[in-house]
């Protein structure tokens, strides 16, 4: 009997490790790789956006990012933020039609940044590094997907280069997106409604001055009462005789 249950409970343990193994590996875990941050902003706005690099290697460095600026989407101005330890270069392609920007039209835009480690500043094993960009007036456009090309030192590149597909599963090497959203209208729905409960109306304010005078006569034709009678009877109380002992 102790036989069979130890084999009852060993073909379920097999079946359980089975099924787990076989759920785990359709499912896959995904691998870390370059993405934007953050991941939404505004259109015609500026944004500070950063390209998050993780080191994939366990035994190289990342020692070069060279991102690519989607061209369908060209932004008028684009600035770095300086990353110590580490240089940049950008590149410049011709635009048409020009981008306006405050009342200017450009005819040229940044089309790749660069940015190279020197010294010990590379992306060692399980170490990641933030590379900060600010970049506007942002397009119409529903999302930017940039191009990355990450650089190992052993000279091995990760290619971070294929847009997603919608409604398809993450590619195998996912370039960063950044979705951008329609700008907010100015006087839109939620402010005349945070306006219209802060403030009353003019019913509410005229009740309300009424009921504030009222207490305010109530309070004084009580405190002239108690006044009075106070007089009274202190008068009284000086015309009353003292008893005598």
């Amino acid at each position: 009997m102790t036989r069979i249950r130890r084999t009852a409970t060993a073909a379920a343990a097999l079946a359980f490790t089975a099924a787990a193994t076989a759920v785990l590996g359709f499912a896959g875990p995904a691998s870390a790789h370059v993405t934007v941050n953050p991941k939404e902003a505004a259109q015609g706005g500026y944004a500070r956006v950063a390209f998050r690099v993780p080191n994939e290697s366990d035994t190289a460095s990342t020692t070069k990012l060279e991102v690519v600026l989607p061209e369908n989407a060209p932004v008028g101005s684009v600035s770095t933020m300086p990353v110590p330890g580490w240089t940049v270069a950008t590149e410049k392609r011709k635009v048409d039609p020009p981008i306006e920007v405050h009342g200017s039209q450009l005819t040229e835009a940044v089309s790749k940044i660069t940015w190279t480690a020197t010294g010990d500043a590379a992306v060692k094993p399980g170490q990641f590094q933030e590379f900060p960009v600010s970049m506007g007036p942002l397009p119409q456009v529903d999302s930017m997907v940039f191009k990355v090309l990450q650089t190992y030192s052993d000279g091995n590149i990760s290619r971070w280069i294929d847009p997603p597909t919608p409604g398809a599963e993450e590619p195998e090497n996912p370039a960063p997106v950044l979705t951008l959203t329609a700008a907010a209208a100015p006087g839109g729905s939620a402010t005349p409604s945070v306006t219209a409960a802060a403030a009353p109306d003019d019913d509410d304010d005229e009740d309300g001055n009424g009921l504030a005078v009222g207490l305010g006569v109530a309070g004084l034709v009580a405190g002239l009462a108690g006044l009075v009678l106070g007089g009274l009877a202190f008068t009284r109380t000086r015309r009353e005789p003292v008893a005598k002992s």
